[in-house]
């Protein structure tokens, strides 16, 4: 097994989505892909099964803020400070989707434990919620509302958010390592009154929590880079 490391840097929620599709299409047997990637500008990225009308398109222009559809499930996300990964895996390697899921989430485990052990406490979601009582909450337009099983989260709050979507027997994954608190602000971009807003904004901070929160302190990007890209190494064995 070949795995590909690559560190793409920033670029639009446009090309950032067309990179993540191509990787996937262009994956073979016998080969995996690992990558590390920021937005700007800043971009709301909607499920793939998501209307985009629950967003202010005006409102986000006006901010110059991307919104952009993923071509995995779950729902809407503010990328603004975090680090996204991607990962694209034939199922040939001889893991399921669940288990190639758990697999990453352990490997962003050991990526946050090697950047600082104060988050040693990170772990995975044991419970699988309700999806679909959940959809049909207001909260349920929100990816951190919730937390499904084996995403990361620290002390209780979720901190990397993650979808999953199989396409001709490869699999794509990627997702969200919050480090800053800017992503709470993604209900001022919805289609919903003021109060609904700010009930849910609140709820985003009750079940979310980032690096830079739990630290008390500024990350180091490319540092934190570098301890990801070792979470990985270890928890899949390999070396890029």
């Amino acid at each position: 097994m070949k795995w590909e490391l690559i560190l793409s840097g920033a670029a639009s929620g446009k090309k950032n989505m067309e990179f993540d599709i191509n990787l996937v299409r262009n994956c073979k047997d016998g080969q995996g892909f690992f990558r590390l990637y920021y937005w700007e500008p800043y971009s709301i990225s909607l499920g793939a099964n998501q209307k985009e009308s629950e967003i202010n398109g005006t409102l986000a222009a006006r901010d110059n803020i991307d919104v952009v559809k993923r071509p995995t499930g779950g729902r809407a996300i503010l990328h603004a400070e975090e680090l996204t990964y991607s990962v694209a895996l034939p199922l040939s390697y001889g893991l399921k989707p669940r288990e190639i899921y758990e697999k990453i989430s352990k490997a962003l485990i050991r990526g946050l434990f090697v950047y600082d052990t104060r988050l040693s406490d990170a772990a995975l979601e044991s419970e699988q919620p309700d999806f679909g009582n959940l959809l049909k909450q207001q909260s349920g337009m929100l990816c951190f509302a919730s937390t499904a099983k084996n995403e990361v989260k620290f002390h209780g709050k979720k901190i990397i958010g993650s979808a999953q979507r199989k396409i001709g027997g490869k699999v794509l994954q990627h997702g969200s390592i919050l480090i800053g608190n800017f992503h709470t602000k993604l209900p001022e971009y919805l289609n919903l009154d003021e109060e609904e807003k700010k009930i849910l904004e609140m709820e985003l901070r009750e079940k979310t929590t980032e690096v830079e929160t739990v630290l008390n302190e500024k990350v180091d990007y490319k540092k934190f880079e570098k301890a990801v890209i070792k979470g990985f190494e270890e928890e899949w064995e390999i070396k890029f």
